[in-house]
């Protein structure tokens, strides 16, 4: 078994092991792979795992001997599944690796736009409450959460996971989801995206990127929306219109965002958001803890693994 990983540096910089894989094949791990390096170092590959190195009809087409692709991440998009099918080739990924891990960056960012503890520190760091007349400062509004509405919009293991941490802080839940299943979940309500954006206090964005929620988040439904409101995406960048999100924030329009994700990444310096008025940008770190990475890890060994064995597992190709 030959197996060959693209661009494993993300999910491995040194603190995990190989050994899982290492122990099912000859293994060579890149950090990072070019585009125009690929079929070179795939060539002779049984296994392919890749994170975002593009595998399209033209590579998979010019791997004779491919057999199994590996996506070291939830998303699959980076496939071309139609060509893996053609070819008889299994697509795997790795579902909810990352939901505890997402679900609490999401409270990171909404309690970092309500109380702003960051720039209050920076403010008292720069000597400003050792000149104040008063025992106490603030020079942001600072928003309790309970008794807010919370929109969710994705209602899969993450948005389930976010509604239980909003619930815990108060929060009445607001739910929009394709496949509604209101008989399983009688303590959020659904509504329709429009609905969503008008009522709701906080909208996190919790769906995948598909031809239908690409923009989503668009200057209309921004509009929707109280000038006291804030947008959370920590799903795919391209699900928002940036330069409609920093319009709104810039006019004062929502009150703030946060966002974990970019449609381009890194992002080019003249991104609209970069420079936004009240916007937190983190750097797609969402999946990224100890934690969920060595989650990760283990079942990307234990996907190929059950190949291997004939009892293939998280196939999206079938």
């Amino acid at each position: 078994m030959r197996i060959v990983v693209l661009d494993g540096y993300t999910l491995n910089p040194g603190d995990l092991s190989w050994y899982g894989l290492q122990a099912l094949g000859q293994c060579a791990v890149h950090d990072r792979t070019p585009p125009e390096r690929v079929v070179e170092r795939c060539r002779d590959a049984d296994a392919v795992l890749t994170n975002k190195v593009l595998l399209d009809a033209g590579v998979i087409n010019s791997l004779p001997f491919l057999r199994y692709i590996g996506v070291l991440a939830t998303g699959y998009n980076v496939v071309d599944l139609d060509a893996a099918r053609v070819r008889n080739i299994t697509v795997t990924n790795v579902p909810a690796y990352s939901t505890r891990s997402v679900t609490q960056l999401v409270f990171a960012l909404l309690l970092e736009l309500a109380h702003h503890a960051g720039d209050h520190s920076r403010a008292v760091r720069a000597g400003k409450w050792a000149r104040s007349r008063d025992f106490t400062f603030w020079d942001w509004p600072l928003v309790e959460l309970d008794g807010l509405t919370m929109g969710i919009v994705g209602y899969g293991n993450i948005g389930r996971g976010v509604a239980r941490v909003a619930e815990a802080f108060g929060m009445e839940v607001l739910v929009f989801t394709r496949n509604p299943d209101r008989g399983n979940y009688p303590e959020v309500r659904f509504a329709e995206l429009e609905v969503l954006f008008a009522e709701s206090d906080v909208v996190t964005l919790h769906c995948p990127l598909t031809p239908e929620t690409e923009g989503l988040v668009n200057a209309e439904r921004l509009a929707l929306m109280g000038e006291k409101a804030f947008l959370i995406n920590t799903s795919r960048g391209p699900v928002v219109d940036e330069s409609a999100l920093a319009d709104a924030l810039n006019d004062g329009r929502i009150a703030g965002a946060a966002v974990d994700v970019l449609s381009q990444e890194p992002p080019h310096p003249t991104n609209p958001l970069l420079g936004a008025r009240n916007c937190i940008v983190t750097p797609h770190i969402g999946w990224a803890t100890g934690a969920a990475r060595a989650r990760l890890m283990d079942t990307v060994t234990e996907n190929l693994r059950a190949w291997i064995e004939g009892r293939p597992e998280n196939v999206v190709n079938e």
